[in-house]
C-alpha cells in the first residue's frame, strides 16, 4: 500500500537537491527559535516562530487570514510557490503550520520527512544567514471549516456512532497521570484525563526511530486496530493542537481519510472549561 498523497512528504535528500529552486520556499517552524533556527538551519530557509507567526497574540486563536497572508507575502510566497515545512520538536509545530496553511488555502504545502534533527544528524549543509526574498503575492482563502473542529463540535460527537475522537497524547496524559509531555510544559488543563469516549493513539506510534513516518501499511494497521477507520468522522486533539495536527496530516494525506478535523482548542481548552466531562 502506498501513501494516498505521496507528494506531500519529501525526503531530506529531495530538499538537498532542490536548495536552489526559486519556486520553493523552505520554512522552519520552531517552538524555540533561539535554540533551533538561530543556531543553524537549512540554507535559504525562513523562520516561522510558532508563538509569533502561527498563534494570534491578541487572543487564544490561530492567526487570522489577513495576518497569515501578510506573513507568507513577507517571506516571498506566491500562490504557485511550493512551501516545504520542517522544524524542532519532532516536526510537531511544522505540521501545525502545514494545517494552518491549508486552512487558509495554500495549494502546495509539503512536510520534510524527519525534523531538523534528522537534517543535522545527516551532516547536511546548514546556514546562519537570515535570507530575504522579494515580497510575494500570496492571497489567502476563507477558512476551510472542513478541517477544524471547535469545542461544541466535540461535545456533539461524544459517544456518537460513526464518529470518533482520537487523543494523540502520551498514555500518561490520557490517563491523567501527567498534564503535559516531558519535552516541554506550556500551560495545560488543570484537570488530568481525557475527553469521554476518546481512543488513545499516541503520535509517537506513527514514527520510526529516526523521526520519519512509518509506512502506509503500518499506519493503516495501527489505526484500524483501534477502530479509527476511514468511514468515520475523525477529530484529533492533544494538549494545544500541535501533535493533533500531526495525526490529522497522517490520516488525511497519508491514509486518505476523507473526513478528519483537528480540535486545536484541545486539552488546554477542554480541561479548563467548567462543567466539561472528563474520563481517567
Amino acid at each position: 500500500m502506498e501513501y494516498a498523497y505521496p507528494n506531500v512528504l519529501v525526503s531530506t535528500q529531495w530538499i538537498n537537491d532542490h536548495l536552489d529552486d526559486r519556486k520553493i520556499r523552505i520554512v522552519e517552524v520552531d517552538y524555540i527559535p533561539a535554540t533551533s533556527y538561530i543556531l543553524g538551519h537549512i540554507p535559504g530557509a525562513v523562520l516561522f516562530d510558532w508563538q509569533r507567526d502561527i498563534i494570534d497574540s491578541r487572543k487564544r486563536d490561530v492567526i487570522s487570514k489577513e495576518d497569515l497572508e501578510k506573513s507568507l507575502q513577507r517571506i516571498g510566497v506566491n500562490n504557485d510557490t511550493t512551501i516545504i515545512v520542517y522544524g524542532d520538536f519532532k516536526n510537531w509545530f511544522a505540521t501545525f503550520a502545514f494545517w494552518i496553511f491549508k486552512y487558509y488555502g495554500a495549494q502546495d504545502v509539503r512536510l520534510m520527512n524527519g525534523s531538523r534533527k534528522k537534517w543535522l544528524e545527516e551532516v547536511r549543509p546548514i546556514s546562519l544567514d537570515i535570507p530575504s526574498y522579494p515580497r510575494g503575492n500570496f492571497k489567502a482563502s476563507d477558512p476551510d471549516k472542513s478541517i477544524r473542529a471547535f469545542m461544541n463540535d466535540v461535545k456533539e460527537i461524544i459517544n456518537s456512532q460513526g464518529k470518533i475522537l482520537v487523543d494523540v497524547r502520551t498514555n500518561d496524559e490520557y490517563n491523567g497521570k501527567t498534564l503535559a509531555p516531558t519535552e516541554y510544559s506550556p500551560e495545560y488543563g488543570q484537570m488530568g484525563g481525557h475527553i469521554p469516549g476518546a481512543v488513545n493513539v499516541p503520535w509517537s506510534k506513527m514514527v520510526n526511530e529516526d523521526g520519519t513516518l512509518k509506512s502506509a501499511d503500518e499506519l493503516k494497521k495501527l489505526y484500524e486496530s483501534l477502530n479509527v477507520t476511514p468511514d468515520k468522522e475523525v477529530i484529533t486533539y492533544c494538549g494545544i493542537g500541535e501533535r493533533a495536527s500531526y495525526t490529522w496530516f497522517v490520516l488525511k494525506y497519508l491514509l486518505g481519510y476523507p473526513n478528519v478535523k483537528t480540535y486545536d482548542g484541545s486539552w488546554l481548552e477542554w480541561g479548563n472549561t467548567m462543567g466539561n466531562p472528563i474520563e481517567k
